[in-house]
């Protein structure tokens, strides 16, 4: 299945402005994204942003960028804008702050959809391993079928253990963080884009629910592990020593 990866990026951010120009390792942090991506197997690559800045940088490492409306809500909807203009069936959405993603990752996520062809979308998650972690609601939970589509995203301890404690050892599929990445078929990605958010969405502060919502199925693969994205200027300063200690010479 050919497929492309999008990667929205913006240069407003509340906790680390300009996030996508750092550039402390000597690369742009989106360049090490748009690089990672290049590593799959993806039809095309493309950085999707409504700032000049960020798309003078892309340039000037020699990437794909498109420049899209700058009215956009989510990054969903700035994925969507680029999709309608590539001939390709699936489109990985994947965000501008994952420099350390493994693209044998990325390229999981069209091959769910190739496995389960009822599914308009597919996503990803990892299994908790702590208490703190399963309570934490900045930690999104999910709890999946037997046929490894989602049930529900929570921010809450999912599924709540009402009798004793959540053993994380002996279920390690049951308790699971759900990682930010996804995979469309291209013409529902077109749909989605255009539907309002809905109740729970608007509630929990999680875009998926649109799709549940919508009574649409979304697969979840399971990895062992997960790159930790950038959120903070903490992230970057652990991101940055992670990259010096893997590429000395380079850093």
């Amino acid at each position: 299945m050919q497929f492309a990866i999008v990667i929205p990026a913006r240069y407003g951010s509340s906790r680390l402005p300009a996030k996508p120009l750092l550039k402390e390792t000597g690369k742009y942090l989106v360049q090490h994204v748009y690089e990672q991506a290049c590593r799959t197997k993806a039809k095309e690559v493309i950085v999707a942003t409504d700032d000049e800045r960020i798309a003078h940088a892309v340039k000037e490492f020699d990437g794909r960028v498109a420049i899209t409306r700058a009215d956009h809500a989510s990054g969903t909807d700035r994925v969507a804008e680029v999709a309608a203009g590539l001939d390709v069936e699936i489109i990985v959405n994947l965000q501008g702050d994952e420099p350390l993603i493994d693209p044998a990752v990325l390229d999981l996520l069209p091959q769910l959809l190739q496995k389960d062809q009822s599914s308009p979308m597919a996503t990803l998650a990892v299994p908790i391993t702590s208490e703190e972690q399963w309570r934490d609601p900045n930690c999104v939970k999910v709890v999946r079928d037997s046929l490894g589509r989602a049930l529900y995203f929570s921010r809450s301890p999912l599924p709540f253990v009402r009798d004793g404690q959540p053993d994380f050892a002996t279920n390690a599929e049951m308790f699971l963080q759900h990682i930010g990445l996804y995979a469309y078929r291209r013409s529902f990605l077109l749909h989605l884009a255009k539907q309002p958010p809905c109740a729970l969405e608007q509630i929990e502060k999680l875009e998926q629910l649109r799709v549940l919502a919508m009574s649409r199925s979304i697969q979840v693969g399971v990895v062992p592990h997960a790159a930790r994205g950038v959120d903070t200027s903490e992230d970057y300063r652990r991101f940055v020593e992670t990259y010096r200690k893997l590429f000395p010479a380079a850093a």
